[in-house]
């Protein structure tokens, strides 16, 4: 996915931008700054409602729902499901995307338009954070505001630091997701979930390897995980904690045994936006209450 995008887009690190005329590449500034925008990508549209830019939105992918004022923007899909005809219909001077965006035949078609494209790389870490605001500051301009946030942000990651430095234990942290019928899958190294357990001060049982992988039982009892992170979808999907408690493996594990569950929302887990540092705060006082 992003070799095709890096193919229709010209590279700007960390802003990708393609300008009206081909081979341009403009620099945000306030005679270009854009008042349309279509943003893809909850994080991203997260940081345009923080920095107080709202106002240039003129639609959102459905991934973007904080804060609850973004439902009711024009939805133009899924994130790696997008529409051109229906981005295009809402007239944006600019999209801003992640590097998640698709799919490929879309892309091509919105950068042969005459609309501005902009793709940030999604954060999976607390400095992909900090540069995404920077970014959509300077597109925005509004480097001030932008510099304010980021004030805001640090404060609540050092509080998060000075936390975790007091704790001596890092809990067993499992993070499962609901996959359609299938077994659940769970999350192993450098995914996001694996990111904000490690922030949070927890330790991810599953380190075997990288990305998500479908959860036999014999695996659920031997990760013996002290806790099931869980999005409330997926809690949802799975009919509830009775149900979720009694999936083959998993009640044999201590968090089971413990009725160890923690749910949180998609987004704000693992979106790695504006809200993580807290969101990772709450994730711990969570690991740490009995």
């Amino acid at each position: 996915m992003r070799t095709l995008l890096a193919a229709f887009l010209l590279v700007l690190c960390p802003v990708l931008s393609v300008a009206d005329t081909p081979g341009q590449i403009n620099s945000p500034d306030r005679a270009n700054s854009p008042n349309r925008i279509v943003s893809v990508g909850g994080a991203l549209t997260e940081i345009i409602y923080a920095l107080g830019e709202q106002g240039r939105l003129v639609g959102s992918d459905t991934t973007s729902y904080f804060p609850p004022e973004a439902e009711a923007l024009p939805k133009v899909g899924y994130q790696r499901a997008l529409s051109a005809e229906g981005i295009l219909s809402l007239r944006p001077d600019t999209i801003l995307m992640n590097d998640e965006a698709g799919p490929p035949p879309v892309l091509k078609q919105l950068a042969a338009s005459k609309v501005r494209l902009v793709s940030l790389p999604s954060a999976t870490d607390l400095d992909g954070i900090r540069r995404n605001i920077r970014a959509v500051g300077a597109l925005l301009d509004v480097p001030g505001t932008a510099d304010a946030l980021l004030q805001t942000f640090d404060k609540t990651v050092a509080d998060l630091t000075a936390v975790t430095a007091r704790q001596s234990d890092r809990p067993r942290v499992l993070y499962m997701m609901n996959h359609g019928s299938g077994s659940p899958m769970v999350a192993g190294r450098d995914t996001s979930a694996d990111s904000i357990i490690t922030l949070a001060g927890g330790q991810n049982v599953v380190d075997g390897y990288t990305g998500y992988k479908p959860l036999t039982p014999e695996a659920a009892a031997a990760h013996a995980p002290d806790v099931i992170l869980v999005s409330t979808r997926t809690l949802e999907q799975a009919g509830g904690m009775e149900s979720l408690l009694r999936i083959p493996g998993l009640n044999l594990t201590p968090a089971a045994r413990n009725r160890r569950i923690i749910p949180m929302d998609d987004l704000l887990l693992l979106g790695f936006g504006p809200r993580t540092p807290a969101a990772a705060l709450d994730l711990n006082k969570r690991l740490h209450s009995q």
